[in-house]
């Protein structure tokens, strides 16, 4: 009985040496700004998405990319010896949730303040194979 739970434990992280995950927390910028620039890599090659993320003007384009090189070096690690080229990784899920909020208060007119939401971002980046 314990060989055979055994086996299904071997077998599910053979399954998952292809699947690596990276995550980024805690991201300065707002949510909606960073899911445009996610938008556009889900679902591409490593490589292309690493060129589109380079010449992208846009501000979070520089950390998906550190992200994205991140997630790259996890799966080096994972699967040793083998070429990064061959494996067809592609950027399988990528999502951005919100964190929290610095609230803040700016002078308006009459005494009055208006409430600053000074908002940041949680993101998640998996690379899976083409074949899966």
């Amino acid at each position: 009985m314990g060989s055979r739970k055994q086996d299904s434990s071997i077998a599910r992280k053979e399954a998952n040496k292809d699947v690596v995950k990276a995550s980024l927390n805690n991201c300065p910028s707002s949510p909606r700004k960073m899911r445009l620039v996610a938008d556009i890599i889900r679902g591409e090659q490593v490589d292309k998405a690493l060129y589109i993320l380079k010449y992208s003007k846009k501000e979070a384009s520089n950390k998906l990319e550190k992200l994205l090189l991140s997630a790259m070096a996890n799966w080096q690690t994972k699967n040793e010896g083998a070429d990064i080229e061959e494996a067809n990784l592609i950027v399988k899920e990528i999502f951005v949730d919100s964190a929290r909020q610095l609230k803040r208060l700016r002078p308006a007119p009459q005494g009055r303040g208006y409430r600053i939401r000074k908002r940041s971002n949680h993101v998640t980046l998996i690379l899976g194979n083409k074949e899966n």
